[in-house]
């Protein structure tokens, strides 16, 4: 009984400490309904000419109910980045998708339809569409796609369709792209 008690009380005075304050990540200014980021005291705005190429590797899905992870980590990179002074041209992101959270690129019909996903519309769909305006590319790894049933009319358009996802990246990495490990 001492023992379930202690171990109570430690889980009840630990949780405060484990408590993080997101009151101050806020989206935009590009996306304004994803990718929060929060300011960063003594940040100097970076180069107006600061150039970024980055390529996202996103396999896992994301948890029932919430959006990619992964895919919101784009977003992120994009808004705080334009917030601290990097023009929007001057950042070239890519999203390579495969595995599992090649079901977060179908469209709400094909996503209801796919046996594999959770049923229903897509969680991510919004979040797709929304990088897709702001320029950032989505590439499907094809094996993947083959793997998960998935036809390219079945994807929210705008997303490419690579031979494979180590496909895709070697391209990228060939053209200037690095890999964001995030």
């Amino acid at each position: 009984m001492m023992r379930i008690a202690l171990t109570l009380v430690l889980a009840l005075t630990a949780a405060p400490l484990a408590a993080q304050d997101m009151s101050v990540f806020k989206p935009g200014p590009v996306l304004t309904e994803f990718g929060a980021h929060a300011p960063v005291p003594g940040m100097t705005q970076l180069p107006a000419d600061s150039q970024f190429a980055i390529a996202f590797d996103v396999a896992t899905p994301a948890a029932e109910g919430s959006t990619n992870r992964g895919f919101d980590s784009a977003a992120r990179f994009l808004n705080m980045h334009v917030a601290n002074g990097v023009p929007p041209e001057n950042i070239r992101l890519v999203v390579v998708v495969h595995g599992k959270a090649s079901l977060e690129l179908l469209t709400n019909a094909a996503h209801a339809a796919n046996p594999l996903s959770r049923q229903g519309d897509n969680p991510s769909g919004k979040l797709v569409e929304a990088l897709l305006e702001a320029d950032v590319r989505f590439i499907l790894c094809g094996q993947s796609a083959a793997a998960y049933g998935i036809a390219p009319e079945d994807l929210i358009p705008g997303v490419e369709m690579s031979l494979s996802a180590m496909t895709a990246h070697a391209l990228l990495q060939a053209n200037g792209f690095t890999v964001n490990p995030f």
